[in-house]
């Protein structure tokens, strides 16, 4: 599979920081993946959008896919609690293609222990864990590490994801 970025999904995922950036990638040429702990599992977002997987964690290799985003919402809390997941980030990590997270979804970074001397930036809400793990956060729209981009609330995402299309090689 070439240029295919895999998304994130759970219950109580934030609507908007999956489906925007989902459909921007469609948009720039990317095919979106979106897993969740289950294939063909609707899961239902925080605002009540459904958003149905396409695969299992399980069934999704970083070697096939050009990097991966993670959205906000309670979702991060829960998956961050699973290997598989936390194996699937590191493995992107390890192999320098794309870590992406927004809002709530940097806690899954820190928990496969992936920001520690990097600059990251989140929800306020997670800046303490984010800071405590390592990183140096910074309050901006978005923070662009290397091949990691991290920013911080559904109205950054216009910003954000125009970083995520330059670090993968697709921005204007």
């Amino acid at each position: 599979m070439t240029r295919s970025v895999l998304l994130l999904v759970g219950d109580d995922y934030e609507d908007l920081e999956l489906h925007y950036p989902r459909l921007r990638l469609l948009e720039a040429g990317y095919h979106p993946v979106v897993a969740g702990a289950s294939a063909g599992t609707s899961y239902r977002g925080k605002h009540g959008y459904p958003c149905v997987s396409d695969r299992a964690f399980a069934d999704v290799a970083a070697e096939d896919l050009d990097g991966i985003v993670i959205p906000g919402g309670w979702m991060p809390d829960k998956l961050r609690r699973d290997l598989r997941v936390l194996e699937l980030v590191r493995a992107f990590d390890r192999r320098g293609k794309l870590v992406a997270s927004i809002c709530h979804g940097g806690w899954i970074c820190i928990s496969a222990g992936v920001v520690r001397g990097r600059d990251y930036t989140g929800s306020l809400g997670i800046k303490d864990d984010l800071v405590n793990a390592g990183a140096r956060f910074h309050d901006e729209t978005v923070v662009i590490d290397g091949h990691h981009v991290s920013s911080r609330k559904p109205d950054d995402l216009p910003q954000f994801v125009r970083a995520c299309l330059d670090v993968l090689g697709g921005g204007r």
